[in-house]
């Protein structure tokens, strides 16, 4: 089979599916497997060595999926786990597979990094067998990519190629990475000609988003999506994928998912691709579907090196799109994260997300609006904590005469000053950090209105917040005192050893107020 080139000036001619990758820098130093190699390294060399794998393809394929990152075990959005991805969901089972063939169980695959990458290559080696490949075969790197394709677990070839261009992209511009505990792993540039079997007669370019024509249109599966919506767009929501560009494109496309957003925007350049039309209702911020348009972006909240420049800007120019065809305000209350929508108990975009900058690119205000102060649940905050309940922890500390400074969600020495006094005045321990029974009082503090079952308004959203502290659950803080809360009020006051009657009046509020 003809090779064909995917040297730096052949990248262009992949047109819409290639991979440009700007973040990652080519190094000229080969790679060694020796006593010198860090574990992960080490890891990489023995499971490639093991099942006969080409050790780079394995790294570039773990920094494709990951970043070399194994997320403390935890899945992605695809019920992906560790460096390689090991997937467990109803359509793909990669983690089970390699269990099968290595003898390692899923707890070991989805926590031990060194078994993980062992089990990928585990996997791909079946792939390998399955294809017939001889030993000389799989010692070449290029007659990998479909299996690699294989791997990524997208039904539709387009999906799938743009999976396996990504990987060599890595290896023919080269990456340098840090993998857990700091190690360093570099991947030399290299010529990589990839024999792409059955993917590779031409595909039909990827259609433009009827919605935004800077971006592709990909289709996400019907089943995930509704059509029409039930209320107008008032406002753009920030997610992260948890889980690679082209695996979340993947995974919107299958019936399985039950989610979807109306674009993805990609780490390495800042490519969008649209899946689901803006006049339609994506399923990603159960509360914020009917009136929100859903952005994910590439990428893990816990590792702030998917959020390059590129995609800062790309993103930026869509939300600046969006908000000026819907008459949306360009400001904090309207451009969210997703842990910003009430309801919701997701944590993304999370820390590392830089809202000033990404505000100042789409041309908004980087405070404005109303500060979001309701949450699924309620983080400890400290001096160094940084993001959206730090503004709101600022916010009300300010509002009760507690001079916390400019609400700018960083958690600095005035906040801590400020938490303090409030936590002295309250009665509570004073130890400058925002823990439940802090966040108890903050929330709640203010007027103390008689309430019961079908009472609404402001003060029914501050009981609600608060129990919401108290309790450690969500009781969604709509305003509207329904069974729901009726019920929250009445677990509160048993476990405070109060008078039980499902109503608020002073002795639970006072309770309330105190940070009990």
């Amino acid at each position: 089979m003809p090779r064909i080139p995917l040297g730096r000036a052949a990248l262009a001619g992949l047109g819409t599916l290639a991979v440009i990758a700007a973040v990652v820098q080519p190094v000229s130093a080969a790679p060694r497997t020796d006593r010198s190699e860090g574990p992960v390294a080490h890891a990489f060399s023995s499971a490639a060595a093991e099942y006969g794998v080409p050790r780079d393809l394995l790294i570039a394929l773990g920094y494709s999926e990951t970043h070399l990152d194994g997320h403390h075990g935890l899945p992605s959005q695809a019920g992906g786990y560790g460096v390689m991805h090991l997937v467990s969901n109803p359509d793909q089972h990669t983690l089970e597979l390699a269990s099968r063939l290595t003898g390692d169980t899923a707890r070991e695959l989805r926590t031990d990094t060194a078994a993980n990458i062992r089990g990928g290559a585990a996997v791909l080696r079946s792939y390998a067998d399955h294809a017939g490949l001889s030993t000389a075969e799989r010692r070449d790197t290029d007659t990998w990519y479909p299996l690699l394709a294989r791997y990524g677990g997208a039904t539709d070839p387009a999906t799938a190629r743009l999976y396996a261009d990504t990987v060599y992209t890595f290896l023919a511009e080269g990456v340098t990475a840090r993998a857990e505990g700091g190690e360093k792993l570099t991947l030399p540039a290299r010529k990589v000609a990839p024999e792409r079997g059955a993917y590779g007669s031409a595909l039909a370019p990827a259609a433009q988003s009827p919605d935004y024509p800077s971006a592709l249109w990909v289709p996400a599966n019907a089943a995930n999506y509704a059509v029409g919506r039930t209320a107008a767009i008032s406002k753009v929501v920030i997610h992260v994928t948890e889980g690679s560009y082209a695996g979340t494109i993947s995974w919107f496309q299958n019936p399985s998912a039950q989610v979807s957003a109306h674009y993805v925007v990609r780490s390495s350049d800042g490519q969008i691709t649209q899946m689901v039309r803006e006049k339609d209702t994506a399923w990603h911020a159960r509360s914020g579907n009917a009136s929100g348009i859903g952005i994910e972006h590439e990428g893990y909240i816990d590792n702030p090196s998917w959020f390059t420049d590129a995609m800062y800007r790309s993103s930026a120019a869509l939300t600046a799109s969006i908000c000026a065809r819907y008459g949306i305000p360009k400001d904090r209350a309207h451009i969210v994260g997703h842990s910003e929508v009430p309801g919701n108990d997701h944590t993304d975009p999370g820390p590392n997300w830089n809202w000033t900058y990404y505000m100042q690119l789409v041309g908004g205000s980087t405070g404005g609006g109303e500060v979001q102060l309701s949450f699924p649940s309620y983080d400890t905050l400290r001096s160094g904590s940084t993001g959206a309940q730090v503004s709101a922890a600022q916010s009300l500390l300010n509002a009760q005469g507690f001079d916390a400074g400019t609400v700018d969600g960083s958690f600095g020495a005035k906040t801590t000053s400020a938490v303090t006094a409030f936590q002295k005045a309250r009665g509570l321990s004073a130890d400058g950090v925002v823990g439940a029974h802090t966040w108890t009082a903050l929330l709640s503090a203010g007027t103390t209105p008689a309430l019961s079952q079908g009472s609404t308004g402001a003060a029914v959203q501050r009981l609600q917040r608060s129990l919401t502290a108290a309790l450690g659950r969500t009781v969604t803080a709509d305003g509207d005192f329904g069974s729901g809360t009726q019920q929250a009020v009445r677990d509160y006051q048993t476990s405070r050893s109060l008078g039980v009657d499902g109503q608020v009046g002073p002795a639970t509020w006072g309770a309330l107020q105190a940070g009990r």
